[in-house]
């Protein structure tokens, strides 16, 4: 499939390189395995990336002052977003709007992998519970 959304000719470039960054080591243990602020790629977002092998675990509740988009990449999860209840599998993608209270967990069987994108350059998080 050809895609032509915009004219390439109509976007200019705004000087900056390819930049890479680490978003957790190889060998990183626990759930939390790693972040990547927006600020340290030059960039508009802040990467998480979550997982556990333990159903009923995961994330506290708690809200950002920016969206959250959720990316289920192994295992099945159980979103609390507001008054929401969203189950979501592998290839899924859940939305936290900000503002809105949030949590999900590992319903299992087996591993839960998230990566977690943050509208904003840098993680900000109350927790509320």
């Amino acid at each position: 499939m050809v895609r032509r959304d915009f004219d390439p000719d109509t976007v200019q470039p705004d000087g900056r390189s390819a930049v890479k960054a680490t978003l957790f080591p190889r060998d990183a243990a626990g759930p939390w395995r790693g972040s990547c602020p927006g600020e340290a790629l030059g960039g508009q977002i802040t990467v998480l990336a979550y997982g556990n092998e333990t159903p009923g675990e995961g994330p506290r509740l708690h809200v950002h002052p920016y969206d959250e988009t959720f990316i289920v990449i192994a295992g099945r999860a159980r979103f609390f977003v507001g008054d929401d209840v969203i189950e979501a599998t592998a290839g899924e993608v859940v939305l936290g709007p900000k503002g809105v209270p949030h949590r999900f967990e590992n319903i299992g069987p087996g591993r839960l992998q998230t990566i977690d994108i943050h509208h904003s350059p840098v993680w900000l998080q109350t927790d509320l519970e």
